[in-house]
């Protein structure tokens, strides 16, 4: 039973969105995803899906990119990206599921999950700066509000007592490059989390995939730069 982690699969099954416009690595993406997901993820095996799931706009829209990562083997634990505008409530989301039929997927939001060695913490994060949001959302009081949904995550997981590694996972990255987000890293410091995951960057295929900072060891995991295929998350033993 293993742990893997993948993000922006940016699906579009409803309405065929060409994703081959940001480049040839995407051409024929869903299927890239699928053979590659078959071949290395097992029925007991558990992936995080680190944001920007689906293209859909509503929970209905997503139906049959949902029904497809549940088709996928294994157990599937999602986290919002900014492009999930589908994303509703835990409740409502639960309730779609049930509806559905859509049986191995659960979300992470506010709280923690344990999988094997591992305790599994998460959200979204934010953009780097002001001047790369072009949402319409105020910088400052949504960058803290995810690192307090991180602080909440990690809380969770010590509340209950979960035993083993944490391990945070976020859409936007933490740390990359010169970017540090102080908010989001002082939560991880914190906690003494000394791994995180994260996706939201696409096309830069030549730099390092992992860095380490403050102690913490940050890797990219976006489905272009992992061609598609899940990565698997090795117990700190056995990296």
């Amino acid at each position: 039973m293993s742990l893997f982690v993948i993000a922006d699969t940016h699906l579009s099954l409803n309405n065929s969105k060409p994703m081959d416009i940001f480049g040839s690595r995407w051409s024929g993406h869903v299927e890239k995803l699928r053979m590659a997901w078959s071949s290395i993820v097992g029925e007991n095996d558990t992936v995080v899906i680190a944001g920007d799931i689906s293209w859909a706009m509503t929970l209905e829209k997503a139906r049959e990119d949902l029904a497809f990562i549940d088709s996928l083997p294994g157990k599937k634990i999602l986290i919002r990206g900014n492009h999930d505008y589908w994303w509703s409530t835990p409740t409502r989301i639960g309730d779609f599921f049930e509806k559905n039929d859509i049986s191995s997927i659960s979300i992470l939001q506010n709280s923690a999950i344990k999988c094997e060695d591992f305790v599994l913490c998460g959200t979204r994060g934010w953009y780097s700066d002001e001047a790369s949001c072009k949402e319409d959302a105020d910088f400052k009081k949504v960058a803290a509000r995810e690192a307090l949904r991180l602080d909440m995550s990690i809380n969770d997981a010590k509340k209950r007592n979960l035993e083993g590694e944490i391990i945070a996972f976020t859409h936007f990255p933490i740390v990359f490059g010169d970017f540090v987000s102080e908010e989001m890293l002082s939560v991880l410091k914190k906690h003494s989390v000394k791994r995180a995951f994260f996706g939201h960057i696409h096309g830069r295929y030549s730099l390092p995939q992992r860095q380490i900072y403050s102690s913490t060891e940050f890797s990219l995991v976006s489905a272009d730069f992992l061609d598609f295929r899940p990565q698997i998350i090795l117990p700190k033993n056995q990296t």
